[in-house]
């Protein structure tokens, strides 16, 4: 394929520069596809800017595409029902009643495994690990940061560990607007390769049964033990709109509410593979599959609460769409991420760069390579989602240039992304993370930042190593 030679690596970079300056990914992500047109237009701007515009609205040419977008926005629609319906309310109440709940080490793991099962979405699985483990951490005399690192240790990572939700649909899009055959089948071969999240994941637990810490969350943890879970001069980031779960009046809570429509999403999900790949599930569609499982669930909840009385059709419908509406932030950065992959591969940018570095660059080194480069900008932007769209077009390059291992070039963009999204200051998981265990945010980054670091140094050992032999 012909390329644009150098000049085609701009509209990339200058995104990826602007997000680190600006921290506001949209604006950068199309500028870059704006910069884009302009080189395709002859630099016209009157005539780019109108391509750019049109790039947009060819992102829902593609049915896969078009279902992602659909499935993100309708994921929004699912958390609005299940908290409206008092779903979350009643498994935290569940959880609470239980008379096992005595100790440090269980308060712990079941903060622990809390954000391992649920993995519909980072956002509302980090508000139950935190609203459901705070009362109980404090009574037993445990940190406010380390709640904190385990709700936000467990919702990037486990999210893109098992990839049934946004993380997954994006993920799939990405691939498949880089032509790539069989997007779903390399999204799962990827996962035993993301290092960076499995050792977080596995962290966590072996830091809660060795009872052992280090850095300032030491620290953090012999001051809780005196009974003072805050240190002086803490801001605690709570925002009770979004820590306290709200729920319609003279509702009951009830934890089937929340567990049974995630169990049919989950569930369906492999059928839902099984039947848009013939009787395949690696070849399945992974965009049509979660967007048939996330309407089916949201339809087994609407009949669930019209049957208890919870909600009339009215309410239903009203929840569904101020739930979509509140998705609204990533559908836009879906479609802005979706047309800047496409602008790169007409002008053959990932191309240009892999021919350019595999006669420099140690084919080797290439997934260390992207990892550290994919973590760098995850962490100045706070955004897993946003570097994936801009980094996943130069991984995939390699695979097709240089005919690197395409399973553990993805794993090398998702787990950067991961590592960004956990511990950046500016991320919003790491920010919900801070509201939800209501800890000063300084104090979560700051005592988080060492833990994260040291898997993401072991991380970068297994892609060096990993990179030589496969």
């Amino acid at each position: 394929m012909d390329t644009y030679g150098w000049i085609s690596i701009l509209p990339p970079i200058l995104a990826i520069l602007l997000s680190i300056k600006t921290k506001q990914v949209y604006i950068s992500l199309f500028s870059g596809i704006w910069i884009g047109w302009l080189i395709m237009s002859g630099w016209n701007p009157i005539l780019s800017t109108g391509k750019a515009i049109d790039s947009l609205v060819d992102v829902f040419q593609s049915p896969g595409n078009t279902s992602v977008i659909i499935f993100s926005a309708l994921v929004g629609s699912l958390i609005a029902l299940i908290q409206s319906s008092g779903g979350v309310k009643g498994f935290v109440n569940l959880v609470l009643s239980k008379k096992w709940m005595n100790s440090a080490f269980s308060a712990q793991m079941l903060a622990w495994l809390l954000g391992v099962i649920i993995f519909i979405e980072s956002s509302i699985k980090i508000l139950i690990v935190g609203t459901t483990s705070r009362p109980i951490f404090d009574k037993l005399k445990i940190s406010r940061e380390k709640l904190a690192y385990i709700a936000d240790s467990t919702s990037a990572s486990v999210c893109v560990i098992i990839p049934l939700n946004a993380w997954g649909a994006l993920i799939i899009g990405l691939l498949t607007a880089q032509n790539i055959e069989n997007p779903t089948q390399v999204l799962i071969k990827s996962i035993g390769f993301n290092f960076y999240a499995i050792i977080t994941v596995i962290m966590v637990f072996l830091l809660i049964l060795s009872r052992k810490d280090f850095g300032k969350m030491k620290k953090a943890e012999a001051r809780a033990a005196t009974g003072k879970i805050l240190p002086d001069n803490a801001q605690p980031l709570m925002d009770e709109n979004i820590v306290e779960m709200k729920i319609k009046e003279h509702v009951k809570p009830a934890a089937r509410n929340m567990l049974i429509p995630i169990i049919v999403m989950t569930l369906f999900m492999p059928v839902a593979l099984y039947i848009t790949g013939d009787g395949n599930i690696t070849k399945g569609s992974g965009s049509t599959s979660v967007l048939w499982s996330v309407l089916l669930s949201i339809f087994v909840a609407s009949v669930m609460y019209r049957i208890q009385k919870i909600m009339n059709l009215k309410d239903i419908m009203d929840t569904i769409m101020k739930g979509a509406g509140g998705m609204i932030s990533l559908a836009i950065l879906m479609v802005l991420a979706f047309s800047l992959g496409s602008t790169c591969k007409l002008l053959g940018t990932g191309q240009y760069i892999a021919g350019l570095l595999s006669g420099v660059i140690n084919p080797g080194l290439i997934p260390l390579l992207i990892f550290v480069v994919s973590a760098f900008v995850a962490f100045s932007t706070g955004t897993s989602f946003g570097t994936f769209a801009l980094m996943m077009p130069f991984a995939i390059s390699f695979f097709t240039m240089a005919d690197i291992n395409l399973p553990l070039l993805v794993s090398a963009v998702l787990g950067g992304g991961v590592f960004g999204d956990h511990c950046s200051p500016i991320s919003d998981t790491t920010i919900v993370s801070s509201m939800a265990s209501a800890c000063d945010h300084i104090d979560h980054v700051n005592t988080q930042l060492p833990y994260a670091l040291f898997a993401a140094f072991i991380t970068s050992i297994f892609y060096l190593v990993v990179g030589f032999v496969i």
